[in-house]
């Protein structure tokens, strides 16, 4: 029987290894991701001999991922399905990519039933791309960001949490700006975006404990946008936050490039996370050309 348990920041110590023996691209499988968003998916992590297992619930379904670290599947899949059982629930894989789909019918001939869930995909982009914005495609974004550059006063600064003292007055900043953008943009009357923002001030609030990296845009002494990331995998940088002043143009692809430059040298790829399904916001990931997105699988027993 599998002992879930509610995600902690003391989880991290023995998350993240067994994360990167996997070394996917996916979101779901950065620990950050998993503890900002625990208290909304209802997300709970286990150890099984040397995997960590990762699991979600609604009213209907216990949700799993695809294992994560050195993999026993058949093992792992038993004592999910029995962990479900116990919880009166149907089990279901959610967010398999195209290769844990695979793995999952070499193994289980025959005996799930998958729908992608085209909301959920990750966008992938090429590092190089973003760093430059070079070529037609990107032109509009290279207007935008040559137009915010005409702005007076404006400045980038680096959050890291070498600085402590820097990095808490940075990090209240942006807690202060993003107070305000979701006044602006009505949060309080959205679940979806009221969900978000306690993620954000959830990972604001850790910031210094969970290693994370980020960038400001300031107007002044105002800090007008910023983003916050880390490494994924061996080759994959993860923007986990991106936030900005609508009304001031350029700022979101100042934000972008500014710290894409600052802070993924050493990558090939960068992970800007789905779209939720959000109309406006699908349209803007795509604006950026994604080299691919990461397709996932929605899978329950025929």
């Amino acid at each position: 029987m599998i002992q879930f348990k509610e995600i902690e920041l003391a989880d991290r110590e023995w998350v993240k290894p067994l994360l990167a023996i996997s070394d996917f691209r996916g979101t779901e499988y950065c620990f950050t991701s998993l503890y900002m968003w625990s208290s909304i998916y209802h997300t709970r992590i286990a150890k099984l001999d040397e995997m960590v297992l990762i699991r979600s619930t609604d009213e209907q379904y216990a949700y799993y991922l695809y294992p994560a670290g050195k993999i026993d599947l058949p093992k792992a899949v038993e004592l999910m399905m029995e962990d479900a059982r116990n919880l009166g629930k149907k089990f279901a894989f959610n967010s398999l990519t195209e290769s844990n789909k695979e793995e999952i019918e070499k193994t289980f001939p025959q005996q799930f039933e998958f729908t992608p869930t085209r909301n959920n995909f990750d966008y992938i982009y090429h590092r190089e791309a973003l760093a430059t914005l070079s070529g037609k495609k990107y032109q509009p974004k290279r207007n935008f960001i040559s137009r915010f550059k005409e702005l007076p006063n404006w400045s980038y600064e680096s959050i890291s949490h070498t600085d402590i003292e820097k990095c808490q007055k940075q990090l209240e900043e942006c807690y202060r700006m993003n107070e305000k953008w979701c006044r602006m943009n009505a949060c309080s009357h959205n679940a979806s975006k009221n969900q978000e923002c306690c993620a954000v001030r959830k990972v604001l609030r850790d910031f210094i404990a969970l290693e994370l990296e980020g960038g400001i845009l300031k107007m002044g002494e105002e800090v007008i946008a910023y983003t916050i990331g880390e490494p994924l995998s061996s080759d994959t940088y993860i923007v986990h936050i991106e936030k900005a002043f609508a009304n001031i143009k350029g700022a979101y692809p100042m934000i972008n490039q500014s710290f894409v430059l600052d802070r993924t040298e050493q990558f090939s790829y960068i992970n800007r996370e789905d779209d939720a399904g959000d109309e406006g916001l699908r349209k803007a990931k795509l604006s950026y050309n994604p080299a691919f997105l990461i397709e996932k699988y929605f899978a329950i027993p025929k």
